[in-house]
This record gives C-alpha cells, structure tokens and sequence, in this order.
C-alpha cells in the first residue's frame, strides 16, 4: 500500500531501535523474574489448584461451581478485551508503565492472598470465583506492561533470545512452584500446621504461598528496569478520549502499516490453538490414553521442561532467522506431532521388531507438542515487539490482549465440534481422540493466515499523535 499520502503518520523506528533501551544481563533476569513468579498465579491458583478446590463438591456439586466458574471467567474476558488496549495506552501516555506493572500486579497478589478467606462452603463460592475472576483481569493488565517492556530490556540483535528465555523461566517457575505446594500442601512430605485439612486450610494457605511467590518474584523487575519515559506529545485524556484516539491509531496502522493488523489477526487465532494443546493435553493423555492422575502430573512436569527448553531455542532461532519463521515451523511442528498422534491412538504396535505402546505414543508426540508451543509463543511476543512504536508498546500489546479474548472460543468449539461429530462413528471411548483434528484445524488456520504477513523488518511502523 502506498504511504507516502501519510508521511506525519510514519516512525522510522520501533521503541525496539530508539535507543532508549535498559539493556544488561541484571535487567534480563530482573524482567525473567516477573514471568517466573507469575506463573504461582497461571499454574497453581488458575489450573491445577486452587480451581480444582473451588469446583470440588465442598461448593455445591461440580457441576454448579463449574458453571460459576465459567461464567465469572467469562465476564472477566470481557472486561480484558475491551480495556486492555486502553489501559496499555494510558500507562504509554503517562511514561507510567513500570508503575502500573506494580500496581497491577500488586493487585493480583492481594487478590490471591485474599482466595485464603474462601472457606469450603457453598456461601463462599461467590467469593472464590470472583476474586479468582478480578486476579484474572489484573493479571492481563500487569501483562501488557510486562510484555510492553520486553522492548526496553532487548536489543534488535537478542530479543528474540530475551522473549525465550523470559517464557522459559515462565515455564520452569510454574514446575517449582507446583512441586513446592505438593509437597508442602497437597500431599505434605512431613507433618506441619499447613498440612492440616481442617476447613481446607492446606489447600487455603496454597492462595498465601502463591501470592508471597509471585510478590517477591516480581520485585526485581520494578527496581532494575527504568520508567518509561514520558512522550513529549503526551496529553492527559479521558476515558472516551482515550478510545477515540485508539480508534484513529487502529485506522492509521492499518493504512500504513495493514501487515501489524494482519499479524494481530493471525497470531489471535495460532494462539488459541496453542493454548488449547495445554488446555486439554491432560484431558486427552487421561481420556484416551488412560493416563491415571499421577501420570498426568508427571506429562505435566516434563511437557513443561520441554516447552521451556523449546522456548529457549527458538528465541536463539529467531534472533538468526526472524520470528515468523520460527512461527511457521513451529506450527508445522505441531501439525505433525497432533497427525501422529490422531494417526497412531492408544493402538499398540511393533516398530523394527519393538513393541510401542499406546501411552508411548502420547509420551513421545505430546512432548513434540510442548516442544513446539514455546518458541510459537515467544516469538509471537517478539514479532510485536519489534513492531511498536516508541512509547506504544502498551497499546499494541494492549490490541494483542484483545484480538487472543476475542477468538478464545475457536479451538475449545472445533475441539467439541469434531468429539460431538465423530462419537456415532467410531467405537466407545474413541470420539475423544478425534477432538484433536478440531486444535490441528485452528493451528493450520492460523499458519495460512500467517502466511502472506509480512517479516517485521519489512514492516512499516505507525504512529497518530495524541491530540
């Protein structure tokens, strides 16, 4: 598209290539930190724990604190779609994006802190979910933040190894984490105050230990990093101010810059068939491939271990040879890896003489799966990153936030969809296996739309000014 109608419109550089950037190993590890304790709050309290007890019978049946659940969620969802932009953008316009990083997440730790008060009683459950749902909306705030700053600690030459490695230490934190609350509170390997079950204060005192993890962890970050600073051509703006000049700054990326919109699309609909590889790995290793519960956690310790590992790699990758094609192969990746195991189910077989059994199968291809997920996730995050103009960060992960809440149903549908199809044509027990094809649709939907996106150094960058 010809630009050269809007040349006030244009920036010759990202944030990435102002400059301004609070380079250094210290701030690195300082920013890594964040990802590590934050994942107290994705691991423990948001998947395998403290929503496990707050769906568990002591709240009214299974079936109705799930419903609840679901729909606190969904509300929270809401919210995160469509204020993120614009919180992400005023704390731009500010130069106040370490401070509302702190805030927010001083907020989900209170939050968390507060799940302690959730006693194992129907009359709690209101509470539970409601402070799980607000912890969730805060968390995507400090989030955008966080990502935002990935341009402020990174170089052109090492972001993508900066983006891995702070999804590794995500990956890694979250094993520690969960490992630490088994063994002090789940399953106790000694016998202490906390291990009591008397109105669940084992479980009560995970939501303290999860909010002092994330708390400490997240310190660094706010001491080691410098503030943005503020724009000249920053003006304070209202509320619908504040959406007015998102509407015209969409407009304007889109003119001059449409390949930022159409990688925003794309990555919306890839990562939500990579969210859904973990959402329902453990239901699919359970279900199909007869994975008893311990055997889950253990896929879950090493599927993560792996992603970490693969995180890591990709971002050396994609400092060589550029996000999207770490992208593109991951999810082709993952497109074979979700093949073989739909191809090969709980069948057992014989490979050049050797028995190969069906949880084999999982064991091995699932890992693949995990491999994969990482590097599609960091490089997503700094593919963006190179893209941001100066002090807009926020706002384009802000957009980033949105367009993944938007199409979130896609993958938990299709996966539905394809079990619901299948379940009058296969034998009982295998329509669950055929939920598979419903993820491997979205992810090669999301590399086809990927694929005539162009690389970010081929890219132009828009900026509309404030007032």
């Amino acid at each position: 598209m010809n630009t050269a109608s809007a040349p006030e419109a244009m920036q010759p550089s990202s944030e990435l290539a102002s400059g301004t950037q609070a380079t250094g190993k210290g701030r690195v590890l300082a920013w890594a930190a964040w990802d590590w304790g934050s994942a107290a709050f994705n691991a423990v309290m948001t998947t395998f724990v403290f929503t496990v007890y707050l769906t568990s019978n002591a709240f009214g049946g299974e079936d109705q604190a799930s419903a609840v659940l679901g729909g606190a969620l969904a509300i929270a969802g809401i919210a995160i779609a469509l204020l993120a932009p614009v919180t992400g953008q005023r704390s731009d316009n500010g130069g106040r994006r370490k401070l509302w990083l702190g805030v927010n997440t001083a907020a989900v730790a209170v939050l968390t802190g507060l799940c302690f008060f959730v006693f194992p009683r129907p009359e709690f459950l209101l509470l539970g979910v409601s402070l799980i749902a607000l912890g969730n909306v805060f968390f995507e705030f400090a989030g955008v933040n966080y990502n935002a700053m990935l341009a402020q600690i990174s170089t052109p030459k090492n972001i993508g190894k900066v983006s891995g490695f702070g999804w590794g230490m995500g990956y890694l934190g979250g094993i520690v984490a969960l490992l630490i609350v088994l063994q002090l509170f789940v399953q106790p390997s000694f016998d202490w105050l906390g291990a009591s079950t008397e109105d669940s204060l084992n479980i009560r005192l995970v939501a303290v230990f999860s909010a002092l993890w994330f708390f400490i962890f997240a310190l660094p970050v706010l001491f080691a990093v410098p503030e943005l600073p503020r724009p000249e051509r920053a003006q304070p703006l209202g509320f619908l101010a504040s959406y007015r000049l998102l509407i015209r700054r969409i407009k304007a990326i889109y003119a001059t810059s449409p390949h930022t919109i159409y990688f925003l699309l794309a990555s919306a609909v890839f990562r939500d068939g990579l969210a859904a590889v973990f959402t329902f790995g453990g239901i699919i290793a359970a279900g199909t491939f007869g994975f008893e519960l311990s055997e889950v956690i253990f896929f879950a310790i090493f599927g993560n271990v792996v992603a970490a590992v693969g995180a890591i790699i990709g971002g050396f990758l994609d400092d060589r040879v550029g996000p999207k094609a770490v992208i593109m192969g991951s999810l082709v990746g993952l497109l074979v890896a979700g093949t073989m195991i739909l191809v090969l189910g709980n069948e057992n077989y014989i490979f050049f003489g050797t028995p190969w059994a069906g949880s084999t199968t999982f064991w091995v291809f699932g890992l693949f799966l995990c491999l994969f997920v990482g590097p599609a996730q960091s490089s997503s995050r700094a593919y963006l990153a190179r893209l941001a103009p100066h002090g807009e960060s926020g706002e384009l992960f802000g957009l980033y936030a949105t367009t993944g809440r938007a199409v979130s149903f896609l993958a938990p549908a299709l996966f539905t969809l394809c079990i619901t199809l299948a379940t009058p044509l296969v034998a009982p027990g295998e329509a669950q296996r055929w939920g598979i094809l419903g993820i491997m649709v979205v992810l090669l939907a999301g590399l086809l739309v990927l694929l005539p996106v162009k690389s970010p150094d081929k890219t132009a960058i828009a900026v509309v000014p404030a007032s």
